[in-house]
């Protein structure tokens, strides 16, 4: 008996909207902005907290956690809000961060929207943020 001609398998519908999960808590967020704003943390030691990041930023790194603590933010306050999905790359979250110094009639509050990428099942920098927010190179 011969068998039926078979239609063509029709591809699923890939919906690039959907999200991969839950968005992070905030405070996962903030860990790693307390991480990369604290002087007593060598720069080598954050280079996991930027996509990207290679020795040679080690530098940059110790130079922003420098500048807030030489700007009067340090110990720093750090919280995120408005976190959601980012619009630039899938699986990315955005977050306005907000820097507070101990002293916020001496240094105010730092307030910066910054995007996030998922890494080794916690969070890091995305380096397009990274490179807003820091001065990276020689």
């Amino acid at each position: 008996s011969r068998s039926a001609p078979t239609a063509p398998a029709v591809p699923p519908v890939v919906d690039f909207q959907a999200q991969p999960g839950p968005l992070p808590p905030p405070e996962l967020l903030v860990t790693v902005m307390h991480r990369l704003a604290d002087p007593g943390i060598p720069g080598t030691d954050k280079l996991a907290l930027v996509a990207g990041a290679t020795a040679t930023d080690a530098i940059s790194l110790d130079s922003f956690a420098a500048a807030l603590r030489d700007g009067g933010y340090t110990p720093v306050t750090v919280s995120a809000t408005d976190v959601g999905w980012s619009d630039s790359e899938p699986g990315d979250v955005r977050a306005t961060i907000t820097i507070t110094g101990p002293d916020p009639e001496q240094a105010g509050d730092f307030r910066f929207p910054l995007e996030f990428s998922p890494h080794d099942g916690g969070w890091q920098l995305t380096r397009e943020t990274a490179d807003m927010l820091l001065v990276f190179g020689p």
